[in-house]
């Protein structure tokens, strides 16, 4: 929410910088109230088309600040055929998730669904490998679901096994 605010200022500062040289400039009143009359139109439509895109799903193909990250955990999904794939993605180093679309590719549902299966048998989440690269390799799968953690390391024992050490007391047989 805080990049709508700062977004909405640098734009509401950009407009009041023009609507300044419209109105210090040698023109006919006409056209500085016109350029006014712009502005206080502008600053409200801005904000709301602002506020409106934050509850869309961004197109993997606009993430320009993230080309390079590597995976990507799956927090939800949802597919529409021939429309779309929807994911909701916990990236790493944000601290709330975000919502994309990827364009439809059956091959990828398929990946997508079995992923999910797999994680639901082994309780892992489901991970997306280089989720914002266009890339031509069919071959690398795209979804696929986190192993599971390593097992804890067993307790080194105290003493060693080998040395028998008898109880006093005890009877012999």
């Amino acid at each position: 929410m805080n990049e709508l605010l700062v977004l909405f200022g640098v734009l509401g500062g950009l407009a009041a910088l023009l609507t300044t040289v419209a109105l210090w400039a040698p023109r006919r009143i006409w056209i500085k109230l016109s350029a006014l009359g712009v502005t206080v139109v502008f600053l409200p439509a801005g904000y709301f088309g602002l506020s409106e895109m934050l509850s869309r799903p961004k197109p993997v193909g606009l993430e320009l600040a993230r080309t390079d990250l590597a995976e990507a955990t799956v927090l939800g999904a949802r597919m529409e055929e021939d429309k779309a794939i929807y994911l909701w993605l916990g990236i790493p180093g944000v601290e709330e998730p975000r919502a994309y679309a990827l364009p439809w590719n059956e091959q990828l549902a398929r990946q997508l669904q079995g992923a999910e299966r797999e994680s639901q048998d082994t309780g892992t989440p489901v991970q997306m490998r280089k989720p914002f690269e266009d890339s031509l390799d069919d071959r690398e799968k795209v979804f696929y679901a986190a192993p599971p953690p390593p097992p804890a390391e067993k307790a080194q024992p105290s003493e060693n096994p080998l040395n028998f050490q008898g109880t006093q007391g005890a009877p012999r047989n």
